[in-house]
């Protein structure tokens, strides 16, 4: 009897070639691997006569899963399953798994390589001893750039899960006084602060929040006016938890002292991104690269293979539907 068909449709958002997939080998399938989907149609192409999908990004929306007659699970190859109809999923009787906590290492790393860079103001730094600055000074040292140490100071945790706890504690382990705002659903609870009240006490936000109706632009122009003109922003949350516009006006009004981003409202980026463009300054962007150390990636599909070798068990590891 032949071995039934798996399908992974945007490899490439996870591998560059530096990935171990001999896991997911060992499961019976035959897989197939695509590089990148970049259609509705495609993805119909490459859900024929398949019944495991393992999709990061590719959308499966309800007419995409209508036509998919074999499909019996999808494996989220992240966290956030919002690329998934997951209502449609549930009414045909198709399996859906994500997976949690793999990147919190990685994550909490580049929270920490923002910060560094920008509160030990690195870049100027380094570009003062390219531009020949150190070269040609008559000290031994170049103290044109004053900057603090992080020892002291105090850091706002918006979203305390998995990831927010960790950072929280290396934050702890820099000697920073650790703030939690109080969750933005739900009940209040005891020892966390008000989003507003936190704001105006902290030397770093830090957010950790997913993407909600609640936390669109929960950092907006009002947010940032109650930060400290030497607050330092960063976000490796979703882009569209800070309303770009407001964050580039306050760092080119000198609002606040910094900012830090990994991610932003669109991803990949269009051109006229108000954080992409020249001359906003005391800003650093990455292109959503927090949660893709090797490690990290490597750790995500061991646990999507768990997740289908647990499906083809009849357990519930991981599941969303």
């Amino acid at each position: 009897m032949p071995k039934a068909k798996a399908v992974m449709l945007d490899a490439e958002t996870i591998d560059c070639n530096d990935i171990d997939f001999s896991h997911l080998q060992r499961l019976p399938f035959v897989w197939q691997y695509h590089a990148a989907t970049d259609s509705r149609e495609q993805t119909m192409q490459y859900l024929k006569n398949v019944e495991v999908v393992v999709s990061n990004k590719v959308e499966l929306d309800r007419e995409v899963l209508l036509q998919a007659d074999c499909l019996k699970l999808i494996c989220v190859a992240a966290t956030g399953t919002n690329n998934v109809d997951l209502e449609a999923a549930a009414e045909l009787g198709i399996a859906v798994t994500n997976v949690a906590n793999y990147s919190t290492p990685s994550v909490v790393q580049w929270v920490f390589t923002h910060l560094l860079a920008l509160r030990s103001r690195l870049l100027e730094h380094h570009v003062a001893v390219r531009c020949g600055d150190w070269q040609h000074s008559p000290q031994f040292t170049v103290l044109d750039y004053p900057f603090a140490e992080l020892s002291g100071q105090t850091i706002g945790i918006v979203g305390y899960g998995t990831l927010g706890r960790a950072v929280a504690k290396v934050a702890e382990a820099f000697g920073m006084r650790v703030l939690i705002c109080q969750p933005l659903a739900g009940e209040p609870v005891d020892g966390r602060l008000p989003l507003n009240e936190l704001l105006t006490q902290v030397d770093v936000l830090s957010l950790h929040c997913p993407l909600t109706k609640e936390t669109q632009d929960l950092i907006g122009a009002g947010e940032l006016a109650l930060m400290r003109s030497d607050a330092i922003l960063i976000n490796t949350s979703r882009g569209g938890v800070v309303n770009e516009v407001a964050l580039a006006h306050a760092l080119r009004e000198e609002q606040i002292a910094g900012a830090g981003v990994d991610v932003l409202s669109s991803e990949p980026p269009s051109e006229d991104n108000p954080l992409l463009a020249s001359g906003v300054p005391h800003l650093i962007v990455t292109p959503h690269i927090a949660w893709a150390s090797r490690e990290s990636r490597q750790r995500l599909v061991d646990e999507l293979a768990k997740n289908i070798q647990a499906f083809l068990a009849d357990e519930a590891r991981n599941r969303v539907v």
